[in-house]
């Protein structure tokens, strides 16, 4: 299956409440997750050993040292990748959204922003 992709909201709990990535993903309530930062993405990995897991909604709670880690806040907007193949949920905080549209749009401008 190919990736999956969403863009929500984060609601002032951290709360990720997107039903079309966590079914791709077959993720059910109190599946085990790990949650790490790589480089200003937050990647959420399917974990028997996980410290958190899926709410009783079905839904992805970021715990609050989780977004710190990215700056984000209650409102921001993330994009979500779903990848089923790896059960795995890569979210996109906003610094990274503009990290790599700049870096795209230079690429594809040849550096001309103009």
């Amino acid at each position: 299956m190919s990736t999956v992709y969403g863009l929500v909201t984060l609601d002032s709990r951290g709360r990720v409440a997107d039903r079309t990535a966590m079914k791709a993903l077959g993720w059910a309530p109190g599946r085990r997750l790990d949650i790490r930062e790589h480089r200003g993405l937050i990647i959420v990995a399917a974990d028997q050993q996980g410290v958190f897991a899926v709410t009783k909604e079905g839904h992805l709670r970021l715990p609050a040292v989780v977004r710190h880690w990215c700056g984000l806040t209650a409102g921001d907007r993330v994009f979500l990748a779903a990848e089923p193949d790896t059960s795995r949920l890569v979210v996109h905080p906003p610094a990274a959204l503009d990290a790599m549209i700049a870096q795209a749009h230079a690429a594809a401008l040849g550096g001309d922003r103009a």
